[in-house]
């Protein structure tokens, strides 16, 4: 049966991190995440001190776009709350009143971020006594590649481990007969053609973009943002730190075409929406939309587990290898779309055998994430 090739993927309704807490869940799996936050505390900090003695607002607008849910989530919203609080008793002034907006796309699991609400409160309430003045968090779904505030309401933006996602399948994946120009690939690879590069070159400079223009009208003049978001350092967009994880997916996916579990013709027709740019494109576009200005950037290397044990879920049981730990980080990530496009039955079998292919790699190099963090202030 023929493959219907998907031009522009739904992701608006098929991205999401896993929901719950249970064994692959991204809650449960979050460890890369959470140490690219930890590469953007620093910037955050010096943000929220900038703000406040730019201008000392009665209300501040604060938003972290791209939350996801699980621990990661409110430990942003913390960080900030904690700048500001000690940015006030410092300046010896009343804590401005807090509004924080935490968005995502319409399929995150908000749910876990509001069970999680109560105990932020409380935490914050005891630490900080009278200190911690009014705070409402709220959600507001949506993509953050378009308008989602009010103008001139945000003060602070954050975001962390999501402008690496595209809004959509970038077009020109195929030849005038509708076959995949990418063959045996979801992303971007060694083997790709030029002309698939340049697609999703093209697709990210576009949406990266609108996100700038979006956020201009929403942020007050001398706001800041903090970015994070999964790079290169290389001017070469098939460098293994930005694409190898999709090329062992791809070969995992390959291997179960071998052995006629899937149609060859599915993996052809599957492209992932996400590209990581060179800091030198994502200044490019910063300079031509002009709304921002660069304050200062920097690139960090993740290792692909994050560098942290995670424990199996049963006492006896050994400790995951560094293959199955970094198997279940990306299943977290991306099994909402490969299981719409592959089908719910094969997810078990796919990250098994890429869970092998990553340890066997592992064990022969050390090819890591590059994490880019950059750092925004709103021109007048």
């Amino acid at each position: 049966m023929q493959t219907v090739r998907r031009k522009e993927m739904e992701t608006l309704e098929l991205l999401h991190m896993n929901k719950g807490v249970g064994e692959t869940s991204y809650a449960m799996n979050s460890s890369v995440q959470n140490t690219i936050i930890s590469c953007g505390e620093a910037s955050t900090k010096k943000a929220i001190v900038k703000i406040l003695c730019t201008c000392w607002p009665e209300r501040m607008g604060i938003a972290d776009m791209g939350c996801s849910s699980g621990p990661n989530a409110l430990r942003v919203i913390s960080e900030i709350v904690d700048g500001v609080y000690a940015t006030t008793r410092l300046l010896d002034r009343p804590p401005p009143e807090l509004v924080v907006f935490m968005n995502d796309l319409f399929t995150n699991d908000f749910n876990n971020i509001f069970a999680s609400l109560p105990s932020f409160y409380r935490k914050q309430r005891q630490e900080k006594g009278s200190g911690f003045g009014s705070c409402f968090v709220s959600a507001v779904p949506g993509t953050f590649y378009g308008r989602l505030f009010p103008t001139k309401t945000l003060h602070f933006v954050h975001s962390s481990s999501s402008l690496h996602w595209l809004s959509q399948v970038p077009g020109g994946l195929e030849d005038g007969s509708g076959r995949a120009l990418n063959k045996g690939k979801i992303y971007i690879s060694k083997s790709s053609p030029k002309c698939v590069q340049d697609a999703y070159s093209q697709q990210f400079k576009n949406d990266f973009s609108l996100f700038l223009a979006s956020r201009s009208q929403e942020m007050v003049t001398g706001g800041h943002m903090v970015l994070s978001f999964m790079g290169r350092t290389s001017m070469d967009p098939t460098s293994d730190h930005c694409c190898f994880q999709w090329e062992l997916l791809a070969r995992s996916l390959m291997t179960m075409v071998s052995e006629g579990i899937l149609e060859e013709e599915k993996v052809d027709s599957f492209d992932a929406p996400y590209y990581a740019p060179c800091m030198e494109e994502v200044k490019k576009e910063i300079e031509k939309e002009g709304s921002f200005m660069v304050e200062e950037h920097e690139a960090y290397e993740i290792e692909w587990d994050g560098g942290m044990e995670i424990e199996s879920d049963s006492p006896n049981a050994p400790s995951l290898s560094r293959g199955e730990r970094v198997a279940r980080t990306i299943r977290a990530v991306v099994e909402s779309m490969l299981e719409s496009h592959f089908g719910s039955h094969t997810m078990d079998e796919l990250f098994r055998r890429y869970s092998q292919i990553v340890e066997d790699h592992l064990s022969n190099t050390s090819t890591k994430y590059i994490n880019l963090v950059i750092s925004l202030v709103k021109h007048a």
